[in-house]
């Protein structure tokens, strides 16, 4: 029962769905004289939010499509027609209204258009996937009995067909809509065969009285270039409290605009809504993600509280601009130059069963790898709240494109229709609602035309014009253009606070002019990412390469059939092709070589015996291939590159290319080779001259450093090991610092690993540690192969936290190998940036209020609090692995499972998502390492941390 309090209700349960040719009534009777009672036939329960094709998913109506071949066995909306995935979709609902108060049903999105009947009534909601709709249902509300609801989905006007050969978008019929093209198929997925057809986002109803808030616009300025701005307080708590009031008239039956504060007054001290020293917004790796709540409230003389809204608020300024020195476009938050590490995302499931816990994983997931963007690819969505809201909370830049992509919209093969959708002013009317929707949240970082293409011109011209920037928010080369107070209202504009670039390989991205110049997406060379020629301009918008996941995903994700292995085809040049089974070529495999240009990177380790070790291989090589590629980049940060987005970060559904997790939500080596290149402070080796470089991102110089870099051989022994002290690195600078000269020694080993270590004089604490392995030019990786027989000791200290289902656990990992001699390490690895907390990981449980905020945003502010649990809850375990053997205990991973005793051969027992501060690591002889995991627990589930490793292949419980 909804009651007369003002606010919205989700309707997100209870819902039943049926194919509309298999039902033999009409909406008015639907909702009136003949309901569906329960999930009987042609009924079944619905998937709400979501489409068609995931109800009939959960329904086992269709198999999985994501499963091996089976998308090949569902019918394809262009060979069944329209009707077949037209649904009805049915819930209902109680709610008795007080007094003057009104009743909306609002639809936040559908696809494609629908026919909604509420109690015999009929309404309708007009086409187009990224519009919302609300309508006034007072009226037609029953008050003592059930409100029952129908909603007629309809697919797209234009769900194309798919050629033979497939290609990017298929057919490209679905670009005369205005809808996400990626549903036709890609290179990177297979088609999805109801074209995403159902609604697809929040359904809700909100009570309001007689005045209602309609999209409001928080804007704020700086006035003094950044300079009386709060320190972080202590605690993170700060409570800053503003309550002002103004009295509006609004005549009957009208809207009004209205600015509060007035803007008129906005050089009145007494009028402004002036916030004296605010903590700042920051994008991941520059500070914190201080989030304020803003509250609207408006009474009405003769009835009170009319209405209520709220937004989480974050105080920044995002500016952006082609950068003289590199030709790339150039990002500065509050003032500070960011160089762009981050990846391409297309959604999170291509069934849309999105979820706000689906994206807390997600976005934290890049905020893990210490990205600091993400690109929504102009092919996928205009994303949703909750993925922005996890954006704002985890400090992502979002640049949000729109529903343009070259390959649909005139540049594709066969040629395409370069006036984009069918209907201009449909398009435009779902662009300028989507900016409403998203305009407030702070990590929107800039709107994009398309990809790889401009919108036709009519739509570009309105889209320049509707989001041209206020004055204030304007920038040349990083110097505001205008600085006296203009007469314009920035609340007024539609957006005006962020800039909109026309496509994606324009105005700073790519070449500048729109030409292909994005890429590669193939395996590389890493070295080859060093080298000047790689890439000539000074922000790539695209460049991927390989994405193959852990064996125990293929396993579940395909038939015995599909886990085999790729054939090894060796060519007259000595190069290897590969030749993948017909699933994996399905799913889009990426071979791990060029033939031609780069040999089979997975080669080089020796020719891989079955899926586990192809799988185990395939993770070397993503490590090795995306940290060069981050490290290639970063080496020359300002000086030739602003930024670049590696292609991509995630799969919408099984894919094998382009991912630093899989759809199961299991991470990649790819993900830490990442998550180290990119952290904020960083040294690395230069692959191709073999310097020494520091890299630091921060704001702040570093003073009384060291490097310690030790070379280590497969006997253990370490015949390389140099200490460079009193090193200093400016704010914002890669410092190249010395060669290494350990290759150019009269007896280097053909294969060795390299630890590389920055610390602190004073103390000794490290601020970044990357370890390599490495062979000589020409050489390969096949050594190891003999190195997994190596038995490395080690020892394993574990803590346990439990919260509930949350769990945490702290684990000590020491390489207790004997030492070779007495010279100084640093063996403990004590970090000096915070690497986890004692406490809980509150990141896992639904956040009510960020650092530094009174937001009551979903819970108390008491939820939030730090708990310890101790007693029961707080346990401590000491493991061991035994050997005799000394050397590098290699490419250590931990993974966690159910405890089952009479689990099935082949049954995936992975506990997933789980959070791990490090993984796929390696320890040298006396060195120790902690590694945080988190994750929670399904029901009735004992939980056991595993460890693999190069040399530990048959997996050790070690909590």
């Amino acid at each position: 029962m909804i009651t007369a309090e003002l606010g919205k209700t989700k309707l997100d349960s209870g819902w039943l769905a049926a194919r509309s040719t298999e039902v033999q009534l009409t909406g008015t009777q639907l909702t009136t004289t003949h309901p569906p009672i329960g999930p009987s036939s042609p009924w079944m329960e619905a998937v709400v939010p979501g489409t068609v094709l995931a109800t009939l998913v959960k329904n086992k109506i269709v198999p999985d499509p994501f499963y091996g071949l089976e998308n090949e066995t569902i019918i394809d909306i262009a060979d069944s027609g329209r009707e077949y995935y037209t649904f009805w979709f049915f819930t209902s609902f109680h709610c008795k209204l007080s007094g003057a108060q009104h009743l909306d049903l609002n639809f936040r999105a559908i696809n494609y258009s629908a026919d909604v009947y509420l109690n015999g009534h009929k309404m309708e909601l007009p086409k187009g996937m990224f519009r919302r709709h609300s309508l006034d249902v007072t009226d037609i509300l029953h008050p003592n009995g059930p409100n029952m609801l129908a909603v007629l989905v309809h697919p797209p006007d234009h769900p194309g067909s798919i050629p033979p050969k497939g290609g990017q978008g298929g057919d490209h019929e679905i670009g005369k809509d205005v809808a996400t093209q990626y549903v036709e198929g890609w290179d990177w997925i297979a088609p999805i065969r109801d074209r995403n057809t159902g609604i697809w986002d929040e359904v809700s109803v909100s009570i309001t009285g007689p005045v209602k808030i309609i999209d409001p616009h928080l804007v704020s300025s700086f006035f003094d270039n950044y300079k009386r701005l709060t320190a972080e307080l202590e605690g993170n708590i700060c409570l800053v409290e503003h309550l002002q009031t103004r009295n509006v008239s609004i005549p009957a039956k009208s809207r009004v605009k209205y600015t509060f504060p007035e803007y008129s007054c906005a050089n009145d001290v007494n009028c402004q809504l002036f916030f004296y020293k605010p903590n700042l917004w920051w994008p991941n790796g520059m500070g914190k993600q201080y989030l304020y709540n803003v509250v609207i409230t408006v009474d009405v003389k003769g009835y009170g509280e009319s209405d209520s809204w709220s937004h989480h608020f974050g105080f920044r300024k995002i500016e952006s601009y082609i950068d003289c020195a590199t030709g790339g476009r150039l990002f500065k938050v509050n003032g500070q130059p960011i160089f762009i590490r981050g990846g391409n995302w297309i959604l999170s499931d291509g069934l849309l069963r999105l979820s706000k816990k689906r994206y807390q994983t997600d976005i934290k997931f890049h905020a893990d790898m210490n990205f600091n963007m993400i690109r929504c690819w102009g092919g996928g969505l205009s994303e949703r709240p909750d993925f922005y809201y996890y954006c704002d909370y985890y400090g992502i830049l979002v640049w949000q494109e729109f529903w343009i992509t070259g390959d649909v919209d005139g540049r594709g093969d066969p040629v395409s229709n370069p006036d984009g959708p069918l209907d201009h002013a449909l398009f435009l009317l779902c662009a300028r609602d989507t900016v409403k929707l998203l305009r407030n949240h702070p990590s929107l970082a800039i709107w994009v035309g398309g990809n790889e293409q401009v919108p036709p011109d009519d739509i570009n011209a309105a889209l320049k014009k509707d989001l041209s920037l206020h004055p204030y928010f304007e920038s040349l080369d990083g110097i505001r253009k205008r600085e006296e107070s203009p007469e314009k209202d920035p609340s007024q504009y539609l957006d005006g606070t962020r800039i909109y670039i026309q496509g994606s390989m324009w105005d700073g991205f790519a070449d500048g002019k729109g030409d292909f110049t994005d890429g590669p997406y193939e395996i590389q060379n890493p070295e080859d990412f060093f080298k000047d020629d790689f890439y000539k301009y000074g922000f790539n918008p695209e460049v991927g390469s390989v994405g193959m996941p852990v064996a125990a995903t293929i396993r579940v994700t395909m038939p015995p059939e599909g886990w085999q292995i790729p054939l090894f085809k060796k060519l007259p040049d000595g190069y290897i092709e590969e030749v993948p089974n017909p699933i994996w070529e399905y799913h889009k495999y990426i071979p791990y070589s060029k033939p031609g240009k780069v040999h089979d990177q997975i080669q080089l380790y020796g020719n891989p015996k079955d899926l586990d070790d192809f799988c185990l291989k395939a993770q070397l090589v993503n490590y090795i291939q995306y940290r060069a590629l981050l490290e290639g980049w970063t080496c020359r940060m300002w000086r030739k590159y602003t930024g670049v987005l590696i292609w991509k970060t995630q799969n919408p559904w099984t894919g094998l290319r382009g991912q630093f997790y899989d759809h199961l939500l299991d991470q990649t080596a790819g993900f830490y080779g990442c998550r180290c290149a990119a952290e904020p402070i960083h040294v690395q080796l230069n692959l191709s001259t073999y310097f020494i470089e520091v890299v630091n991102t921060t704001a702040e110089e570093l003073s009384n450093i060291a490097i310690e870099a030790s070379v280590w051989d497969l006997e253990g022994t370490c015949p390389y090991y140099k200490v460079y002290e009193n090193l200093s690195v400016p704010p914002k600078t890669v410092v190249h610092t010395i060669e290494m000269k350990y290759p150019k020694s009269k007896k280097p080993k053909p294969v060795y690993f390299l630890l590389l270590k920055l610390y602190n004089m004073s103390d000794d604490g490290i601020l970044s540690r990357n370890f390599y392995w490495l062979h000589l030019s020409g050489g390969d990786y096949k050594l190891l192969e003999q190195y997994r027989k190596k038995q490395i000791p080690l020892k394993f200290t574990s803590n346990v936290l439990i919260e509930g289902a949350n769990y945490e656990i702290q684990v000590q990992v020491q390489n207790t190998s004997k030492k070779p001699d007495s010279r100084r390490f640093t063996y403990k690895n004590s970090f000096t940036a915070e690497q986890g907390d004692s406490g809980f990981d509150m990141d896992l449980m639904e956040p009510a209020v960020h650092r530094g905020t009174n937001e009551k945003y979903e819970a108390s502010l008491f939820q939030r609090i730090y708990r310890r649990i101790l007693g029961d809850n707080d346990t401590l375990r000491v493991t061991e692995i035994n050997g005799d053997d000394v050397g590098v205990a290699f490419f250590l991973n931990f993974s966690v499972h159910a405890s089952k005793t009479n689990h099935k051969e082949g049954e995936d027992t992975r506990i997933l998502p789980v959070h791990y501060s490090d993984n796929y690591f390696s320890l040298v002889p006396g060195e120790s390492m902690s590694v945080k995991i988190s994750f929670e627990v399904p029901a009735g589930v004992t939980p056991r941390v595993t460890l693999h490793g190069w040399n530990y292949p048959g997996g050790h419980s070690v909590h």
